[in-house]
């Protein structure tokens, strides 16, 4: 048996009879390779076309974005539309009236079994870069006389029957992309057109990104997500579906963004006993490491516990320890639930503030600082504009290399002053507001430790009087008891 060779055996219908060179193109697709031999004779310039249109790297990415079932299928728009391409005339000279170029329709040619390789014309004489392949294993006689025929698929007719059998909608185009990866020019036996060797890129170019492209892509396995398991299908669902309501709140004003997460340092506590503060709950998980915020939800009104709790730790890994440790155990005759925080109120708080990155005061302080470093002198400008020189330019003004750096006028500045002067109060109230809440929460701890005391102090008094009227109550029976063992007696003597 004989090895297969890695380039095609060369043809007779690829072979040009006055140079004796090979003439064939291998298209690299995402079925297969395919060969495609040249009729040079027959179709001169329509072979120079697509040899320099593949030298461009102009083919790569194509679509086959028309597979007519047992007919033909269409590629070589870089639109993948249908009405895009361009000759390598018309992109060798810059013309846009050399976008097409004339039929080359030879009388004895004929679309005549499958693999016919032929352009695809806008209209009579309107050849470009698009061309069909057909895929009927015979004739195809309504192509013939108004195509150019300018070659046939040599080896890789396996790759056509494949891309013949592709699912497409009504409209042919296949779910799935089938592009032109790569073309190789075999050999080039055509001088270049002028200007065309500037066009020629080093390397190839990268596949663009066409967000409203909805088929799957052509490296995308199809058998593989078929056979996956139905646990992970059901995983990729849910977590489809969770992005997709975060991105609904996201629209509606409940999240900063979609891709936010709660903090992995923060635990949810609940089934808390009312009578658990925060700083029991502090002391108890501080075992685990650093604490840096437990607070006791409560009624805003009554200032009563709800029962559940948030606590952050300084890291993620203290966090997991009193996750897997602190669940179902006693605190308060009480047996908690502890999981990880689902909570965004940190994250929307500091968005709200501070804008979408986030961050705290010190940030925003800081970055004030660093927009205000460097202006030394202000200049009083036409039409109300003022210029800020900066310090880095002030060694430089006698030699007129003075930089000036135009800012807002002046009503504008003063504006911004406001706005920065606002939000330092607005800053200087919330941590007022932060100081008025921890008092009022230390106030309210103080006056359950009163109620408590008051309330035990009360049940010590009842235990008291109760412990009294038991002993009343039993001196009675006791006297009772004996005045009627004395009746007894004195009647049992009167009858003697």
């Amino acid at each position: 048996m004989r090895a297969r060779r890695a380039f095609p055996v060369l043809t007779r219908a690829r072979v040009d009879e006055t140079t004796r060179r090979p003439m064939a193109v291998l298209l690299e697709t995402s079925k297969g390779d395919v060969v495609v031999d040249l009729f040079v004779d027959d179709a001169p310039k329509t072979c120079l076309n697509f040899v320099k249109l593949c030298k461009l790297k102009y083919y790569n990415h194509c679509k086959f974005f028309d597979v007519q079932k047992d007919f033909m299928t269409q590629t070589g728009d870089p639109t993948n539309a249908g009405n895009g391409g361009e000759s390598v005339y018309g992109l060798a000279s810059g013309d846009r009236k050399a976008r097409f170029f004339e039929d080359e329709i030879h009388p004895t040619r004929r679309h005549e079994k499958m693999g016919t390789v032929s352009m695809a014309p806008a209209a009579a004489n309107g050849n470009a870069s698009q061309f069909i392949i057909t895929t009927r294993d015979g004739p195809v006689d309504a192509l013939d006389g108004t195509r150019t025929i300018f070659g046939e698929v040599s080896e890789g007719l396996d790759v056509i029957r494949a891309i013949n059998e592709a699912y497409c909608d009504e409209k042919g185009r296949p779910w799935q992309n089938i592009r032109i990866k790569h073309t190789i020019v075999l050999d080039d036996p055509f001088d270049d057109p002028p200007g065309l060797a500037a066009l020629v890129p080093d390397a190839s170019p990268p596949r663009p990104v066409d967000e409203a492209d909805d088929r799957l892509e052509d490296d995308f396995d199809v058998q593989a997500e078929m056979n996956k398991d139905a646990s992970v299908v059901e995983e990729e669902k849910r977590a489809r579906e969770a992005h997709n309501r975060a991105v609904v709140l996201e629209l509606i004003g409940d999240l900063p963004e979609a891709e936010a997460k709660p903090p992995e340092e923060s635990l949810f506590v609940c089934k808390l006993n009312p009578v658990t503060t925060d700083e029991d709950l502090e002391i108890i998980f501080s075992r685990f490491g650093k604490v840096t915020g437990c607070d006791v939800i409560r009624d805003f009104k009554t200032g009563a516990s709800l029962g559940y709790a948030f606590v952050n730790f300084e890291r993620k890994s203290e966090a997991e320890a009193a996750y897997f440790k602190m669940d179902n155990v006693l605190i308060d005759d009480r047996r908690i639930h502890v999981d990880f925080s689902q909570s965004m109120h940190h994250l929307w708080k500091n968005f709200k503030r501070f804008g979408k990155n986030g961050g705290t005061a010190e940030d925003f302080n800081e970055a004030d600082r660093k927009r205000s470093r460097g202006v030394n002198r202000t200049i009083q400008g036409g039409a109300g504009r003022t210029f800020e020189l900066k310090s880095s330019a002030m060694g430089h003004i006698s030699g007129g290399n003075a930089r000036y750096a135009m800012a807002t006028d002046n009503k504008e500045a003063s504006k911004s002053a406001k706005h920065r002067d606002d939000g330092g109060r607005r800053r200087h109230r919330d941590g007022s507001r932060d100081r008025d809440r921890d008092g009022r929460r230390r106030s309210r701890s103080r006056d359950r430790e009163r109620k408590r005391d008051r309330s035990r102090s009360r049940d010590r008094e009842r235990r008291k009087d109760r412990d009294k009227d038991r002993d009343r109550k039993r001196d009675r029976s006791r006297s009772r008891d004996r005045d009627r063992d004395r009746d007894r007696k004195d009647r049992k003597r009167d009858r003697r």
